[in-house]
C-alpha cells in the first residue's frame, strides 16, 4: 500500500470517529446538584419540633420485585431505585430546614461502622497518647428512640395508555402518553416497646410521552420528499421515588404530632399545619377538631412516658 493510500485511509478514520463523537460532545452537559422538587420545599418547610428525635435506619428496600417493562424481549433491570434507605435518609435530614427534626443515626451500614470502631479501640490499646498516657476509649454510639423502617411495597406499569393523532394531505402529528405508579409505605416504631406509633402510605404517578410528526410531500412528479420528527420524555422514576419518600417522611412528621407522640414547638403554628394536613387526607376538618391539634394525651413525649427521643 502505498503513502498516499495510507494518508488517505487515515484521514477517513479520523473523520468517522469525530462524526462519532462530536453530537456526544456537543451534548454534554456539566454535573449539577440534585434538583429540588417541591415534596422538599414542603418538608423543609415543616414547623421546628420542641425536641429533636433520635432515629434510626436499618434498611428501607424495595420489595416490589418488580423489573424493568419491556414489551419486546425480558429485562431484568429493576422497576425502582434501590437505594431506598439512601433517600430516606436525605429526607429525615432535609425535615424542618435549619430546624430539623431528625438526629439520624447510621445503621444501615452498621457492619462496617463496627469494624472502623473495633480499628480505633485496637489502635488506642495500642498506643500511648504525646504525653506518654494511654490514649481514652472511644465514646459509645448514640443510641435511638424510635425506628424507621418500610420499603418500597408496589410499582404498577401501565396504569394507563393512551394516545391521539390525525393527519391531512400528508401532513400528521400523533401522541402517546402512559402512566405508571410506584408505593411507599413508612412506620416508626419505638424501640422501647416495639409498638408502631404511625404507619403512612404514599403513591406518585409516573408519566412517558411521546411525540411525533410526520409530512410527505411531492416535490415532484416521481420526487417524495419525507420528514419525520419525535420527542419522548420519562419522568424519572428515581425522583419519583424520593418525592414519594419525602411525602411519607412529612405525613408521618404531622401524623405524629396530631397523636401527641411528638409535638411543635410553636403548637399554634404545628396546629395549622395539622389541620392543613388532615383537610388533605380527610377533606374538611370540623372546626372544633382543627381547634383541638395538637392534642396532649398519655403517649406526649415531654412526660417522659414514650421514648420516641432517646431511648
Amino acid at each position: 500500500m502505498t503513502k498516499r493510500a495510507v494518508l488517505a485511509l487515515s484521514l477517513g478514520l479520523l473523520s468517522l470517529a469525530a462524526c462519532g463523537t462530536a453530537p456526544a460532545s456537543m451534548m454534554a452537559e456539566r454535573p449539577t446538584l440534585g434538583a429540588r422538587p417541591q415534596s422538599t420545599t414542603e418538608l423543609r418547610s415543616l414547623p421546628a419540633p420542641q425536641q429533636r428525635l433520635d432515629v434510626a435506619v436499618f434498611n428501607f428496600q424495595d420489595q416490589t420485585g418488580q423489573h424493568r417493562p419491556n414489551e419486546n424481549f425480558a429485562e431484568y433491570s429493576f422497576a425502582v431505585t434501590q437505594g431506598g434507605a439512601s433517600i430516606l435518609i436525605n429526607a429525615l435530614k432535609e425535615a424542618g430546614g435549619e430546624n430539623r427534626w431528625f438526629n439520624v443515626l447510621e445503621r444501615n451500614r452498621l457492619g462496617d461502622l463496627l469494624q472502623e470502631r473495633q480499628i480505633i479501640r485496637a489502635n488506642r490499646s495500642e498506643h500511648v497518647g504525646p504525653n506518654g498516657q494511654p490514649l481514652p476509649p472511644i465514646a459509645p454510639l448514640r443510641n435511638a428512640g424510635v425506628m424507621l423502617t418500610g420499603g418500597i411495597i408496589g410499582y404498577d406499569s401501565n396504569v394507563l395508555t393512551g394516545g391521539a393523532g390525525a393527519s391531512f394531505l400528508g401532513i400528521g402529528a400523533s401522541t402517546e402518553y402512559r402512566r405508571d405508579n410506584v408505593s411507599v409505605y413508612l412506620r416508626a416504631v419505638s424501640i422501647a416497646t416495639g409498638e408502631v406509633l404511625v404507619s403512612v402510605t404514599t403513591d406518585k404517578t409516573i408519566y412517558s410521552v411521546g411525540l411525533q410528526g410526520l409530512a410527505n410531500r411531492y416535490v415532484g412528479w416521481n420526487k417524495l420528499l419525507q420528514i419525520e420528527a419525535g420527542v419522548s420524555t420519562n419522568e424519572p422514576r428515581q425522583l419519583a421515588v424520593r418525592q414519594a419518600i419525602e411525602k411519607a417522611v412529612h405525613a408521618m412528621v404531622v401524623e405524629g404530632a396530631d397523636k401527641s407522640y411528638w409535638r411543635f414547638a410553636d403548637e399554634a403554628q404545628g396546629g395549622a399545619v395539622i389541620q392543613e394536613y388532615l383537610a388533605t387526607r380527610d377533606g374538611e376538618v370540623p372546626a372544633v377538631a382543627a381547634a383541638e391539634a395538637p392534642r396532649s394525651g398519655p403517649g406526649n413525649v415531654t412526660d417522659g412516658t414514650r421514648p420516641t427521643g432517646r431511648s
